[in-house]
């Protein structure tokens, strides 16, 4: 995703789940994640290459980090760690097919609205289908320029970055399921510290004297936030 969706996605994710100077470092790591380096030697900060295997064990790698951070009192390394975590688990959503497959598993897929999207849909992860796109350099840099974008398209084959991605709404009407799954996940992800952290621990995370977490399988949305 561009990274102003990243900011927008992360900062309604946890705005009032973290203190405000918790979420600035969040949020300068996770975009921080599509720098040069990221972009051009780590699929895995984006879940592309199809390297679905990859992007998550990166996924379970940071979430690691992020507990042994805080049990170590290294709080703004934990909040780092979950920086990269959510860009990877956010990227999932855009530079994957799982819109299009959840979409197709709907029994009616032109009803479906955005805010119906399930993101750990057990299906859609079982599809022997679900992918994400390869990037071909250089080709595929061509694409970040606007006049040349429809051109550098037509030189690369349909399993291209370039193709697949949902990165904003430009792409189409299935960016907004996107970006309720990637809202929705981040959610989940927050969520799912409180099962490996002590309530003091995630106080120390937070920054906040109470916060706002519950078990992962309880979480709901309110659908008028989307």
């Amino acid at each position: 995703m561009k990274p102003s969706y990243h900011i927008a996605i992360t900062s309604q994710a946890l705005h009032e789940r973290v203190t405000p100077h918790a979420l600035q470092v969040i949020l300068a790591v996770n975009v921080e994640q599509d720098n040069l380096d990221g972009q051009l030697r780590h699929p895995e900060y984006h879940f592309d290459n199809n390297g679905l295997a990859e992007g998550q064990a990166y996924l379970d790698g940071q979430r690691d980090l992020l507990v042994q951070a805080v049990k170590a009192g290294e709080i703004r390394s934990a909040r780092q760690a979950f920086g990269r975590l959510t860009h990877a688990a956010q990227d999932f959503y855009a530079h994957s097919n799982y819109v299009t497959l959840w979409l197709g598993h709907q029994p009616s897929a032109s009803s479906a609205q955005p805010e119906d999207i399930d993101p750990l849909n057990p299906v859609v992860f079982s599809d022997p289908g679900l992918r994400s796109g390869r990037v071909y350099y250089p080709w595929e840099a061509l694409t970040f320029v606007s006049f040349l974008a429809p051109l550098a398209r037509l030189l690369l084959p349909h399993d291209a970055h370039a193709w697949m991605n949902l990165d904003d709404p430009r792409r189409g009407p299935r960016f907004a399921y996107a970006r309720v799954a990637a809202l929705r996940r981040t959610i989940y992800e927050f969520q799912l510290l409180n099962s490996l952290l002590s309530q003091e621990e995630m106080q120390h995370f937070t920054g906040l004297p109470q916060p706002q977490v519950s078990a992962p399988q309880q979480f709901s949305y309110n659908r008028s936030a989307l």
